[in-house]
């Protein structure tokens, strides 16, 4: 199950990201994380631009709602995503 804290109004999630796939999407969980791959190379934060881009759109929330917290420059990233629940983030990794 993927590890969420939730509180003032946000959720706090980590996700692992394999960047460089054919396509973006959620892989399932990776040791309390949520795995997605992500189509864009790990070059000048295209990375994390489609990782938020993506999961913005997969939350239904605006883009400006989810910023990697911290782990920008690793695999391993802690996201906040604004105005989303941690039984959103659940159910993503669970692909319903």
């Amino acid at each position: 199950m993927v590890e969420c804290a939730e509180g003032e109004g946000a959720v706090t999630f980590r996700v692992r990201v394999a960047p460089r796939a054919s396509r973006t999407a959620v892989a399932g969980e990776h040791e309390g994380a949520l795995k997605v791959r992500v189509a864009a190379p790990p070059v000048e934060g295209a990375a994390n631009e489609e990782l938020t881009r993506f999961l913005a759109r997969a939350l239904g929330l605006p883009k400006s709602a989810v910023e990697v917290a911290s782990g920008r420059a690793s695999k391993s990233k802690l996201v906040r995503a604004r105005g989303a629940t941690a039984e959103q983030v659940r159910r993503l990794a669970r692909g319903l």
